[in-house]
């Protein structure tokens, strides 16, 4: 049984904070490493045999571009 309570939280960094992140994203890639990185106070890591992707999405005048990483938690 998953212990983690379920959560869906969309959180905006300034630029450079932004930057900083996907930099460090892509040199734990690089390397084949765990990710963690802390979203709204709560610290996650991401394990290597994550599946990344990327989603495109257009509604009227709004278009969004999403980088996704996801991952099963272990039983």
């Amino acid at each position: 049984m998953n212990s983690k309570p379920e959560r869906d939280v969309e959180k905006a960094y300034p630029l450079p904070e932004f930057i900083a992140k996907l930099r460090r994203l892509a040199d734990a890639l690089e390397q084949g490493e765990r990710f963690e990185i802390q979203i709204a106070g709560e610290r996650i890591s991401v394990p290597v045999r994550a599946i990344f992707n990327i989603e495109h999405e257009r509604e009227g005048e709004s278009e969004e571009i999403e980088f996704q990483i996801k991952w099963e938690n272990p039983q």
